[in-house]
């Protein structure tokens, strides 16, 4: 990480301290956070925040001693894709995107025909990012945005976005105790940044307030406003699985596009039997290398990754509208013998631990810090491999004999 400034020394530990369950004492940095909420201040009233605004925001918030801890904190556990995907892309949220497909039909084919985007991949974005409006975030974003303006080594990245999230208080737009969302700022039903709010959000239901929180109809218009800011073109797929020849040896990844013509003559087949053809360049994506399924990547999936930077996430995207279309699963298998688990196993895993003691929480089907704790201490105490991962594996040991609950 490098060497830490003495102010963010001192506020991760006294983080880490609480985390671990100490009693509450006057921190460290605390008493610089009135004199950063003064400067903060003078700026956002001078660049257009009314002083009543930022002062009912701000009144009586103290900074978020686990925030900067998250903020610091070092990936320690990676997802594989097949353990993404299957979290994301589970029967059950399939089900329920189709019912949502029907019960907001109307809604659905008025934000087609505004955007031009598919509201398979609307309706996708929605399901993963918020579980269709049930999971938005319960931090309350002045806090935390305010928490991360005063300490740490992006300042300037919370400021602004401390500054949107006022504008949207000023505005009115959005219930002030409804303005909750992750410890880094992202809320409402297709959690938006407040500047990608400011920049992107609309109303589409006519109540002159940008409601993303509350409004279903403005947040999945916003969704599709945003890809089509980014690109998104109508005639066209995200892209589609195909299958390599033997022994492929030619590009891959994001950057390495070539014409589809030029994909089909490397000898790429689509999965589905249908040919590669049409105009523009595609990107052959391996994301678990060549022994795993393959996919040509045509602009949209760009449009939809500039959602989240991440393959992994923009395939939950892709592969999750597809099945709200009827398509069927991956036709190639990813490459383990310990595939991942559905929510609804992963809330069995963590319901097991509990019966076995492990203080995990609510079960909740996120497999969090305190759920791969308690999952490498029972696999040490089964003998096998503490290795945090809730795969099949594990819940397989924990169904079965000799550790029955």
């Amino acid at each position: 990480m490098g060497v830490m400034p003495r102010r963010f020394a001192a506020f991760l530990a006294c983080a880490m301290a609480g985390l671990a369950g100490a009693q509450p004492v006057a921190p460290p940095w605390g008493s610089d956070f009135p004199a950063c909420v003064g400067q903060l201040r003078a700026t956002l009233t001078g660049q257009g925040i009314r002083e009543r605004v930022f002062d009912d925001a701000l009144r009586g918030v103290q900074p978020d001693p686990s925030i900067l801890e998250l903020m610091a904190k070092q990936p320690e556990f990676q997802t594989p894709i097949w353990d993404y995907l299957s979290g994301a892309v589970d029967e059950r949220r399939i089900a329920d995107g189709k019912s949502h497909l029907v019960r907001w039909a109307k809604l659905l084919r008025a934000v087609e025909k505004k955007y031009g985007v598919d509201r398979h991949v609307v309706v996708a974005i929605w399901g993963v990012e918020s579980n269709y409006g049930k999971i938005t975030g319960k931090r309350p974003l002045v806090r935390s945005l305010a928490t991360g303006s005063c300490y740490g080594h992006r300042q300037d990245f919370f400021r602004g976005e401390l500054q949107a999230v006022l504008e949207i208080l000023q505005r009115g737009d959005i219930d002030p105790s409804h303005l909750k969302g992750s410890w880094a700022g992202a809320f409402g039903q297709v959690q938006f940044m407040p500047s990608t709010w400011r920049r992107v959000a609309v109303d589409f239901d006519g109540d002159n307030r940008r409601d993303i929180v509350d409004s279903v109809p403005d947040a999945l218009a916003s969704a599709a406003r945003y890809l089509q800011l980014a690109g998104w073109d109508e005639k066209s797929p995200w892209g589609y699985e195909v299958t390599l020849p033997a022994e492929y040896e030619g590009p891959s990844g994001r950057r390495a596009k070539e014409s589809l013509e030029g994909w089909r003559r490397r000898g790429l087949k689509r999965v589905d039997g249908r040919p590669i053809q049409g105009e523009g360049k595609a990107a052959l994506l391996l994301p678990a290398g060549l022994r795993g399924p393959a996919f040509l990547a045509l602009a949209n999936f760009e449009a939809i990754i500039s959602y989240n930077a991440s393959v992994s996430y923009a395939l939950s995207i892709a592969h999750l509208a597809d099945r709200l279309r009827g398509a069927g699963p991956f036709f190639a298998a990813w490459p383990t013998d310990d595939p991942g688990l559905s929510r609804a196993e992963r809330q069995e895993v963590q319901e097991r631990l509990l019966n076995r003691g492990y203080e995990i929480g609510e079960p909740d089907g996120i497999i969090g810090s305190r759920t791969r704790d308690a999952i490498e201490s029972f696999q040490r105490a089964a003998g096998l491999q503490p290795d945090g991962y809730a795969g099949a594996r594990l819940l397989q040991a924990l169904r079965s004999k000799p550790y029955l609950d």
